[in-house]
């Protein structure tokens, strides 16, 4: 991914090379696809436009043990966190069109859509699950500076993070918001929600929200540490 970042290039190499961000973070394709579109397989998300400060929060989840995958975390191990930002900002820029959604398959079942909606837009209150929209933004694009969107991810990465907060595989800095909702969800309500998530189309304009207005009478937000703009309830 940053190899371009920490080589250092002789002169014969170094001719035609511009010196970019853009151009340093060029291997991150081989993975995160064309200037951090999404992989193709389905479990390398899209940089692309992400809330600079959430980007960086992952970047450094990753260097500091939160989120555990071995390559990411030796690529971003000698980085300082100068650079982690500057890396955050130049992909949180990138402003690129998402495509089309992936069809549900045709025996997924409409009561699963229909539930998986009802937590995107409704919440669960008697399990003081909060709607999605309530943190990801009325259009779930997004909260700047530090909450991503949910839409235009494909199903297999979404399942995978749910279900790596639900057995701690995935963590962020404390109190750790995603943790508390995912562990009053069953596993059930994780593949509905992901499903439907997974299925809607991305508005045309992908942009994070600036804020995020509380709806009167919605469950209390939990607190965040990597997304003290919710400012939620204890």
């Amino acid at each position: 991914m940053l190899l371009a970042a920490s080589t250092v290039f002789s002169p014969a190499l170094a001719k035609g090379f511009e010196d970019s961000m853009a151009e340093r973070t060029r291997p991150c394709s081989a993975c995160h696809g064309d200037q951090g579109r999404a992989g193709p397989d389905g479990y390398y998300p899209r940089l692309a436009g992400k809330p600079a400060g959430y980007l960086y929060n992952q970047l450094k989840n990753f260097a500091e043990g939160r989120r555990h995958y071995g390559l990411m975390t030796r690529l971003v191990d000698p980085l300082s966190d100068a650079y982690l930002r500057d890396m955050a900002n130049h992909f949180a820029s990138l402003k690129l069109p998402y495509p089309a959604p992936a069809p549900s398959p045709s025996r997924t079942a409409p009561a699963l859509l229909a539930r998986g909606q009802e937590l995107a837009l409704h919440g669960d209150s008697a399990r003081q699950v909060p709607a999605c929209i309530a943190c990801h933004g009325e259009r779930l694009t997004g909260l700047q500076p530090h909450v991503p969107g949910l839409l235009g991810l494909p199903l297999d990465y979404l399942s995978a993070q749910l279900g790596a907060w639900q057995t701690h595989q995935r963590k962020a800095l404390a109190p750790d918001c995603m943790a508390q909702v995912v562990e009053r969800m069953d596993s059930s309500d994780l593949i509905a929600v992901a499903t439907w998530l997974s299925t809607q189309p991305v508005p045309a304009d992908s942009t994070a929200a600036a804020t995020s207005s509380p709806r009167r009478g919605a469950t209390p937000l939990p607190r965040c540490g990597s997304a003290p703009e919710l400012q939620g309830a204890p």
